[in-house]
């Protein structure tokens, strides 16, 4: 088709084809003849721009300048533990023991920290035990784990006898867990089935239907009350952010003048719902 398309283009024209073999030319066209340099240019510049992604610079774009600029964070915990292990006698004795079978499995690396199976040695009356256990549990990246979670968060980059003591007392102490977590709260009960009502609108219960399209009214939302007998119901326009008040005066109007009081509500826990008024 590509050939037939070109006879096509070509046949109003008064031409000659001469065919000059690949040996013979050899004024080639310079971007035809130097594909594999091309290719090799293309593959350094990436090269490049993954060392320049991986250095984290920020560039600043100028008429006249390109300002760059690196942030670098650093922490001098390591060193707080590089101190506190030269202070501490039980592992500097360790230490001492070095290359025999009663510290196999500990190793002072090259940057000064001792360790035992790759982690951290933190000495047992150190203040650097305290603030790993609360930067494990209180963080915003941990969010209060149990004691099994944290202990094994924890042993993949420090130890230190009695750790998992340490931890399960550290949890167990925690107030926001023993307020929060469901171990620690009262059972709800069994669910049950709601009594038949006796009378009509003696019982009732209610809802909102909220985020809808907003109407010419400006109302958003429709508070749905229903008669647990006969199923019959009120949708009463409303919006979303009506004060209690305005709420109250619409269910005297709408419902307690048709209806009266019902001697029962069930509704879920909106605030609306459990205020004072009810």
């Amino acid at each position: 088709m590509r050939q037939r398309r070109w006879m096509e283009y070509m046949k109003d024209y008064d031409f000659e084809l001469l065919y000059h073999p690949g040996k013979t030319n050899v004024v080639a066209d310079a971007l035809s003849r130097r594909q594999a340099q091309i290719t090799t240019l293309m593959v350094k510049e990436l090269e490049l721009l993954e060392k320049l992604r991986d250095m984290n610079l920020g560039l600043q774009l100028t008429p006249n300048h390109i300002w760059c600029g690196h942030l670098a964070i650093t922490s001098d915990f390591l060193e707080q533990v590089k101190v506190e292990q030269s202070m501490d006698q039980e592992l500097q004795q360790k230490i001492r023991l070095l290359d025999t079978d009663q510290a196999k499995e500990f190793v002072l690396s090259k940057d000064g920290i001792f360790r035992f199976k790759n982690r951290v040695c933190i000495p047992a009356k150190s203040e650097l035990k305290h603030l790993i256990l609360d930067e494990g549990h209180k963080s915003r990246i941990s969010i209060h784990p149990g004691m099994t979670k944290m202990y094994k968060d924890l042993k993949e980059s420090f130890w230190w006898n009695g750790m998992k003591r340490d931890v399960a007392e550290f949890v167990a102490a925690c107030l926001v867990c023993q307020k929060a977590k469901l171990e620690h709260q009262k059972s709800g009960g069994m669910l049950r089935q709601l009594d038949i009502p006796q009378g009509k609108w003696d019982s009732i219960s209610m809802d909102f239907v909220t985020h809808l399209p907003k109407s010419s009214k400006g109302h958003d939302s429709i508070w749905v009350i229903v008669d647990r007998l006969t199923k019959s119901a009120h949708f009463l326009p409303i919006n979303q952010r009506m004060s209690l008040e305005k709420l109250t005066e619409l269910y005297i109007g709408e419902v307690v003048r048709l209806h009266g009081i019902p001697t029962s509500i069930v509704s879920d826990r909106d605030l609306r719902f459990t205020s004072r008024f009810w």
